[in-house]
């Protein structure tokens, strides 16, 4: 299943040069275009989080399924066996239901260029669905950014009788340098019903 898993790439782009975070701040300092971008990515605001004993760049913190009407649904899989538990134990979601999803990660050492989350899904082995999700540059965490959140575009639940039932999945957040972040297995149902509990 990895083959079914890579990102989509962009005919003709090519990953620029990477810069460390002192070569960002010193970048065309005279430039107020160039400040008023850095600054919107936060770059020399708050002191610097990252951990100098973890390596990762990137670490996803959670994912959060969003109804409107409905009580949010959060994964935390920063948490050991949560990882474990999606594919295991499915959540279920209504037919035709609009959702959302939302992932809450923070950044460390260097900026993060161009993060997506690529999902390919299956029913009863088969293919039924790759979707990818850009979800963009971001630059290390401080005090005063301590996490990065991004909500996904809203999608709809497909509906009819012959759609129910169970989906597995394997969902990937990987960077422009083709680095897997997370990489991890999951299920969920489709049902008729929001379940009662």
């Amino acid at each position: 299943m990895a083959d079914d898993l890579q990102a989509e790439q962009t005919p003709g782009f090519k990953v620029g040069e990477k810069k460390t975070m002192e070569e960002y701040q010193k970048l065309d300092q005279e430039d107020d275009a160039m400040n008023r971008w850095k600054a919107s990515l936060g770059l020399g605001t708050g002191a610097s989080i990252s951990d100098p004993n973890d390596p990762r760049r990137c670490i996803i913190k959670g994912l959060t399924l969003m109804v409107d009407g409905r009580p949010d649904i959060t994964l935390d899989v920063s948490q050991p066996g949560q990882l474990e538990a999606l594919k295991t134990h499915p959540f279920a979601i209504k037919e035709g239901t609009t959702y959302r999803m939302r992932a809450t990660f923070v950044v460390q050492h260097e900026v993060l260029s161009g993060l997506k989350y690529v999902q390919q899904v299956k029913r009863k082995g088969i293919p039924v669905g790759k979707d990818q999700e850009m979800i963009g540059s971001f630059p290390p965490n401080t005090t005063d950014k301590p996490v990065h959140e991004k909500v996904f575009a809203a999608e709809e639940a497909p509906s009819g009788m012959l759609v129910r039932g169970k989906y597995e999945a394997v969902s990937k957040f990987v960077d422009d340098d083709n680095q897997a972040h997370l990489k991890f297995e999951w299920a969920f149902e489709i049902v008729k019903e929001w379940p009662k509990n």
